[in-house]
């Protein structure tokens, strides 16, 4: 008996060793990594990308990584990024938040690690103030099962990030500050340029892609010095830093810092410095998309120009917006739904008749307003114009295909009737005396993600049916053909043309029925929006000089 018992104990102890030794690990330029094995995908969570950007490196660019001895666990979240509540119904993989927050994730289906599978990088959304990638919509599991290396990667957001400064400005070589969260995500994808061989990635084939915040984040980085020569693809959904207004200069910003500063009760950024991250969050208070600006460094020119003189990365793109972007309610501000009511919100955005206008949405009636033409209204006020211009100006001068799509599919009911969905994707208490939401004609912002990633099991919120998973199939192939490829074309798909030099750009509409339309209306209406926005923007620019 006490023999059996030896051998039963023996047994589990080699069994259990055994175990232990099978979680994979990978020796990068900063130490060993021990990940963990989910049915075949190698997963690294938690993995540090550059030094924890605290004390004096509050406000500074990120930093190298501090090498380890031994073996780092790798097989949980790093600590989202300081924010605050900005968006009740965002859902995140950790609860844990904090300053120390660049880590990014890995899921690599790579066996032998020598493979040199594609690579993609994801950036969050949430108005570069909120968001993590620990949020379980952006995770990779199911591209990585189509033979692909997904991460996912933090940056500082809000104060932390995006924060500007004349006393900062000096600190620097290049005697400018700001962009901390942008610098971030550079910081990110030299470090995987440096070490994803060793998780079975290619160096030469990474693609990065964002939505929302993350999209304005990939317009960004393919303008950048710090960063064009690192990517070989870019991929965007919702936004960019083209449109409405010029970026900020290091000018203006700087006087935005030193207003904010004083707001907070602060001249000395040694001060500032020495504030507890959660004290300066709350201080801050920011609950809109901070200011970026021209510092020197990360942006050595108006990003608008180097587009326009094609000095951006030149990579092939895959770049679109869904189709009911915005609620109208969000542009007319709790006034009723009637054209007197929006016209003089489209005259002060748009800088154009509304009279002119409204028509060109098929908008002549106060009822067409809580009809798909008031929610596309809605939305290119709100990220959809600005989507199209960093398209358009790819489209004129890209050497590279640049491939462009609307995303219509409505989500379908929620799951939970005392609830409501929210902007950010998820769910919020709803109120016991809010009326009814409308039904939306189309795809709300941020109702894309879970579909392209292949992520709808992640979302318990919403009653996805046979439509979802079709859709999310359709969507998610052509993502993975465009990341191994450079080309979103594949067997059992639509054909999709790219849109270079085209005047009447193919547009992919990805739902149910997907098929490729050019839409000569919707384009001669954001060339009308365009040609006043230049306008505005050369008549203010003048102004200030």
């Amino acid at each position: 008996m006490r023999k059996q018992l030896f051998i039963t104990v023996a047994a589990l102890l080699l069994s259990l060793g055994a175990s232990a030794q099978s979680q994979p690990q990978v020796k990068t330029n900063d130490g060993v990594l021990e990940g963990v094995n989910e049915s075949g995908i190698k997963v690294f969570k938690g993995v540090p990308f550059a030094a924890p950007p605290v004390g004096e490196f509050r406000w500074k660019a990120p930093q190298p990584v501090q090498k380890w001895e031994g073996v780092r666990k790798a097989d949980d979240f790093g600590p989202n990024p300081m924010q605050e509540n900005v968006f009740g119904d965002m859902m995140f993989g950790t609860k844990k938040m904090s300053e120390d927050c660049l880590y990014l994730n890995i899921w690599t289906p790579a066996k032998t690690m020598d493979e040199k599978l594609p690579v993609f990088i994801y950036f969050n959304g949430g108005g570069l103030m909120a968001g993590s990638g620990s949020e379980p919509r952006y995770a990779g599991l199911s591209l990585a099962r189509r033979g692909i290396v997904a991460i996912t990667a933090n940056y500082r957001e809000g104060i932390f990030g995006f924060f500007a400064h004349p006393q900062l400005s000096k600190e620097t070589s290049y005697k400018g500050s700001g962009n901390y969260g942008f610098m971030d995500q550079a910081a990110a994808i030299k470090w995987v340029k440096e070490n994803i061989a060793a998780f079975g990635g290619d160096p030469d084939k990474i693609t990065i892609m964002g939505e929302s915040a993350g999209s304005m984040s990939v317009c960004a980085l393919m303008a950048s010095p710090l960063s064009k020569n690192l990517i070989n693809q870019a991929m965007a959904s919702s936004g960019s830093i083209l449109g409405l207004k010029n970026v900020l200069s290091l000018a203006d910003a700087e006087k935005a810092g030193v207003e904010q500063a004083k707001k907070m009760g602060y001249k000395n950024i040694k001060d500032l410095r020495a504030l507890p991250a959660e004290q300066l969050m709350k201080l801050a208070a920011v609950k809109s998309v901070p200011m970026y600006n021209i510092d020197g460094y990360f942006f050595t020119e108006q990003p608008s120009e180097t587009y326009a003189k094609n000095e951006q990365a030149q990579v092939p793109c895959l770049i679109g917006n869904n189709s009911s972007e915005m609620v109208p309610a969000f542009i007319l501000q709790g006034k009723p739904a009637t054209i007197e009511n929006l016209k003089p919100v489209v005259e002060k955005v748009f800088n154009i008749s509304a009279d002119k206008l409204l028509p060109m949405y098929g908008i002549h009636t106060d009822a067409d307003i809580m009809k798909l033409p008031g929610y596309q209204l809605a939305g290119d006020i709100f990220i959809a114009y600005s989507t199209w211009k960093w398209t358009d100006e790819l489209r004129k001068h890209a050497s590279q295909p640049v491939y462009r799509y609307i995303y219509c599919h409505p989500r379908p009911d929620m799951v939970m009737k005392d609830k409501e969905a929210g902007l950010a994707g998820g769910v919020q208490e709803k109120k016991n005396d809010a009326p009814a939401a409308p039904k939306i004609p189309g795809a709300i912002h941020s109702a894309d993600i879970e579909y392209e990633m292949g992520n709808l099991s992640t979302n318990p919120v919403f009653a996805w049916n046979a439509d979802d998973y079709a859709v999310s199939d359709i969507f998610e192939s052509y993502y993975a053909n465009f990341i191994k490829t450079g080309n979103p074309n594949g067997l059992g798909l639509p054909e999709w043309t790219p849109i270079n030099g085209k005047d009447v750009a193919p547009v992919m509409q990805i739902d149910v029925n997907t098929y490729q339309k050019a839409d000569p209306q919707m384009e001669n209406r954001y060339q009308t929006i365009d040609e006043a926005v230049n306008a505005a923007k050369n008549t203010a620019s003048k102004v200030k000089k």
